[in-house]
């Protein structure tokens, strides 16, 4: 499914781009977890894009603005998801890194947008934070709200919503120029079928931390798709064990030669036995072979 083109209305004569425009807005991460859940997503999935892109022409951003319409303030015009992904459009732009992604510049909009649900719990005491109930995720007021901008403005193909503090997964799939919201498979996970990907909760130990994680699924044979460190361990672990067979069928083959000599040091003992008991038979006169 190509995605689908933007219009952006009002923009200036000589609209700002990338490099003009804002690229932060005084805030901070929320929290210790949504630095390593961005990561823990680009790390699984880049392997996939980069199947999907031989070329290279796909981007990721974390925390970055997407800049869907002109306004004044021009941040007003802006939402920063916390992981998305556009297709088609490379990664740098005028040979720097992207500042922010500027729709009414480039057009194509993300495939993947990823919301975290964060804030404080209900009757906390950061009043300047939101509550975490997903109601800002979830939020449908018309150019304001998140849901209704990844909607009706940006028009993501899908508008993911993770809530660690659950934990849960909300898919959200663009269909006539609505949002709906997917059923999990059987397996609990849900699927981005153009990426041939499932979504779903793995819970574990990431970078030290063991909580539930949003983490990706290949479609075709069912397993999770593990990290670049993930998959160099499993490969050390295979490696090990290959080297773990090999050292015991060293040692069987040794102890087995062992045994063979100490067999063959046996026969000659009693062969040699049995030539000096010879030797003496006859040097009585007797013949061992008449006896």
């Amino acid at each position: 499914m190509q995605p689908l083109p933007v219009l952006v209305s009002g923009v200036p004569e000589e609209p700002p781009d990338h490099k003009q425009l804002p690229d932060e807005d005084g805030t901070f991460m929320h929290n210790f977890h949504e630095h390593p859940q961005a990561n823990l997503l680009t790390e699984s999935l880049v392997p996939c894009l980069r199947q999907r892109h031989p070329d290279g022409q796909f981007c990721i951003g974390c925390d970055s603005g997407i800049y869907w319409t002109w306004t004044q303030p021009v941040l007003n015009g802006c939402k920063a998801p916390d992981w998305f992904y556009v297709p088609g459009v490379p990664p740098m732009l005028d040979d720097e890194f992207r500042r922010s992604y500027v729709l009414w510049r480039e057009v194509i909009a993300p495939l993947l947008v990823v919301e975290f649900v964060r804030g404080r719990e209900k009757g906390g005491t950061a009043p300047l934070a939101p509550p975490r109930d997903g109601s800002e995720e979830h939020d449908t007021t018309p150019y304001k709200g998140k849901f209704w901008v990844y909607e009706q403005g940006i028009r993501a193909d899908y508008y993911v919503i993770y809530d660690v503090n659950r934990p849960s997964v909300e898919v959200y799939r663009l269909v006539n120029r609505r949002y709906e919201l997917q059923q999990a498979k059987a397996a609990g996970r849900f699927p981005i079928e153009v990426l041939g990907i499932e979504l779903g909760i793995w819970e574990g130990e990431y970078r030290g931390m063991n909580l539930p994680w949003l983490r990706v699924w290949d479609t075709s044979s069912g397993e999770m798709v593990p990290t670049e460190s993930e998959q160099h361990l499993r490969e050390q672990q295979r490696a090990d064990t290959a080297e773990d067979l090999l050292d015991d069928a060293r040692r069987r083959l040794d102890e087995e030669t062992e045994r063979a000599e100490t067999e063959r040091k046996r026969a000659d003992d009693q062969k040699s036995r049995a030539e000096r008991l010879a030797e003496r038979l006859r040097a009585m006169g007797i013949e061992p072979d008449q006896i």
